[in-house]
């Protein structure tokens, strides 16, 4: 069919593509939809209080005569409710509304931390009551993702999907990492018990409970045979056929080994031995490496507001791959140096190219895996970019024993690096992403 001229020249529909390229506020048009903004409006509220709770947790745990040990267990539920309730959270997307997916999620949320606000009234909060709390929320996370990732496509065109996931990149570190934690210290510092501060987070996530009231029900899209298969079909016919789909599906498959082993080489440096790295060669004060995680948190903003202001990129996996891929080489200048802002810079380059990366594979999974999959894949992804975090936090202080701390950041930094070219060349993914376009 013919396209209509357009009256400055040319082709109008190439000229619509050039318009839409240089959009400036491309990252915040999806906020024009009504649904998305009570949606995101609710992420956002939730994600805040998320990084309150990182800090009134720690605080709560010690206030109730608690030490390292009962604050690692604490964090272990919360670990374990995530990771149990991953893969469970994918299915049930699949097969009921995401919507009240998320709904209950938030209602959880708040039951969970109005009974650890009752609690501090009356006392200190035990450390069973904190466990069950933690796992609470860890699971109801679990299911968080897989239902959130499954109803952005059925609520926003696909043109607008990487401006979605950019906005969710962005407020994600600047709320969680940075804001949410530095509020809960005001606050923590502010009242007579730490956990009086959990009734400030209740009622972040009350708020996040009544934005997601306005959600209207997302439209039915999927094909009736689908709905038909569900009913009948049992979970692990349902689990069997997100695997299979992922094992013969190259590109999903050699990314998400990718992600696994970039987590295993990468997770435990940052978190367990950055801040000892940081106190030899800086100082001890803890601010020095609080703001390298800023740092590192501001360049995921940034990162997820660049990718996300232009159009996908045609060569979307090779873009996305590699850019995971240099981005693990500033860690190498963490590894070695002595001087605070080549650190805080290459920490700023690997949250930039993480968040990046990040923002073009959420989008790829919610455009190129069937819909009526799609909570069971991103359950997938959830998991095993997750199971090894555990596994590389545990692995990274007997190995500085044995290993200079800098060959381990060096060989944090080279791996992924490495490994990027050989997943691209394993996968195809040069012709796989020309033979399947993605253009706006």
């Amino acid at each position: 069919m013919t396209q209509p001229s357009d009256p400055r020249g040319g082709d109008g529909a190439e000229a619509d593509a050039t318009t839409s390229a240089r959009d400036p506020w491309r990252f915040a048009r999806p906020l024009a939809h009504r649904d998305f903004r009570m949606l995101f409006g609710s992420v956002v509220i939730s994600v805040f209080g998320a990084g309150m709770w990182a800090v009134v947790m720690v605080y709560t745990v010690i206030d109730s005569g608690g030490g390292p040990i009962d604050l690692s267990i604490v964090a272990a539920a919360n670990a374990v409710g995530l990771l149990s309730c991953a893969i469970p959270g994918g299915i049930v997307a699949d097969r009921v509304s995401r919507r009240l997916i998320l709904r209950v999620v938030e209602l959880v949320n708040v039951v969970a931390l109005t009974s650890i606000a009752v609690a501090g009234s009356l006392g200190p909060v035990s450390l069973p009551h904190l466990v069950v709390v933690a796992f609470a929320l860890g699971a109801s996370s679990g299911f968080f993702y897989p239902a959130y990732s499954a109803i952005l496509p059925r609520i926003l065109p696909a043109a607008q999907l990487l401006a979605a996931n950019g906005l969710e990149g962005a407020i994600r570190p600047a709320l969680q990492q940075a804001a949410g934690p530095a509020l809960a210290g005001v606050v923590v510092a502010a009242v007579l018990e730490p956990a009086h501060a959990a009734w400030v987070i209740a009622a972040a996530y009350a708020v996040a409970f009544v934005l997601l009231m306005f959600v209207r029900p997302e439209p039915e899209t999927d094909a009736p045979s689908d709905h038909e298969a569900s009913s009948t079909r049992g979970v692990f016919h349902d689990l069997r056929e997100a695997v299979a789909f992922t094992v013969r599906t190259p590109w999903l498959l050699w990314t998400l080994l990718y992600a696994t082993v970039w987590v295993l080489v990468w997770m435990g440096p940052q978190e367990v031995l950055l801040p000892f790295l940081t106190a030899e060669r800086i100082g001890e004060d803890p601010r020095w490496f609080g703001f390298l995680l800023a740092a590192f948190g501001a360049g995921g903003v940034v990162g997820s507001i660049v990718v996300s202001s232009r159009p996908l990129p045609r060569r979307y996996l090779t873009v996305m791959i590699l850019v995971w891929g240099f981005s693990t080489l500033p860690f190498i200048v963490v590894g070695f140096t002595d001087v605070y802002w080549l650190m805080a810079v290459s920490c700023f380059a690997v949250g930039f190219g993480f968040s990046y990366g990040n923002v073009i594979w959420g989008t790829l999974l919610q455009r190129r895996v069937p819909r009526h999959m799609l909570g069971r894949v991103s359950s997938l992804d959830f998991f095993v970019s997750l199971a090894l975090m555990p596994v590389s936090m545990a692995l990274a202080g007997p190995l500085a024993e044995v290993v200079p701390i800098p060959i381990i950041f060096l060989a944090a930094g080279l791996i992924p690096f490495l490994l990027s070219f050989l997943v691209l060349r394993l996968a195809h993914m040069p012709s796989d992403e020309l033979a399947h376009p993605l253009g706006d």
